[in-house]
């Protein structure tokens, strides 16, 4: 089984990569690192990989295209967070949005590429502000914009928060609950022909992804530890201050979750990046989850 995986840390690839599951260990599988999920949406085009770690908005950009996908199992939700220096004020001291983004207009914000999930929600939260929305291919290209200027501020994944923390003084403008609640910031989706033909495969992929859950939920460090074979240029601590930005990681998807992800639809259709509306049985099959996962979730 081909796997397309992105550079968030604690998404459970990190472990599942390199520490395989009892549940997975009669498998193959073949890992790919991709830069965005609209990028992965092109993997899954080409026929490279089979199953995904990916935001829901580029999901729903590929199934409108023609792309038989579904989105069989969550993960993490509210993993978008905005960050600045310290010379701006915060949600927590302004106690608004619109206060914080009051003193970006005029101003640029930097965000990953178009159509994914942080691309998504700056430009709704900004849609009536005087601010700049600038994608880059990397989020790590959002760092070097802060630092020289060239930007004010970037939103990201927590991983760019404890990035930016070890270069210079920075602080979360707007928390990741406060800019889209329960926003599901990725699940696991896979081709459809998966579920007709693979249907163990993904009961034991689920498995193993829930149990990674728990260890980065239930024992952050351990997990930690397990990450940090995937890159070695970080350390135990920026893991751990990651984990804690937005601590909110199961494998289920409830009501919640898909509520919050069919929210995206209006405005995706309203940015031009869509034009159907689509339906929750046209993105979801919960099937599989449901049954693995039966009790609330641990979001």
């Amino acid at each position: 089984m081909r796997i397309g995986y992105l550079s968030t840390i604690y998404h459970t690839s990190f472990i599942l990569k390199n520490y395989p599951s009892k549940h997975l260990k009669d498998y193959n599988l073949e890992w790919s690192l991709f830069a965005t999920g609209p990028a992965m949406i092109e993997g899954f085009e080409s026929g490279d990989i089979d199953v995904s770690y990916i935001g829901i908005p580029p999901v729903m950009i590929g199934i409108e295209n023609g792309l038989k996908i579904k989105c069989i199992g969550g993960g993490h939700i509210e993993g978008t967070v905005m960050v600045s220096p310290t010379s701006y004020k915060s949600f927590d001291e302004l106690g608004s949005m619109d206060a914080v983004l009051n003193q970006f207009e005029g101003k640029t914000i930097g965000t990953p590429t178009h159509g994914c999930i942080h691309d998504v929600i700056i430009r709704e939260i900004t849609k009536d502000y005087d601010i700049h929305i600038k994608n880059f291919t990397w989020a790590d290209f959002i760092l070097d914009a802060i630092e020289e200027g060239e930007i004010a501020a970037g939103i990201g994944t927590p991983s760019l928060k404890t990035v930016i923390s070890n270069r210079f003084d920075s602080k979360i403008v707007i928390p990741p609950n406060q800019l889209w609640p329960y926003n599901p910031s990725y699940g696991i989706t896979v081709k459809e022909e998966l579920i007709d033909k693979s249907p163990e495969f993904i009961t034991n992929f689920l498995k193993a992804h829930e149990d990674a859950c728990n260890l980065i939920r239930l024992h952050p460090e351990k997990a930690a530890e397990k990450a940090l074979k995937e890159i070695e240029i970080i350390d135990k601590d920026f893991v751990l201050d990651t984990y804690k930005i937005s601590p909110k990681y199961c494998a289920s998807i409830p009501k919640e979750y898909i509520e919050s992800a069919l929210k995206f639809i209006p405005v995706l259709r309203s940015l031009g990046y869509m034009k159907k509306n689509l339906k929750e049985k046209d993105i979801f099959d919960t099937e599989f989850i449901e049954k693995i996962h039966p009790e609330p979730a641990h979001y």
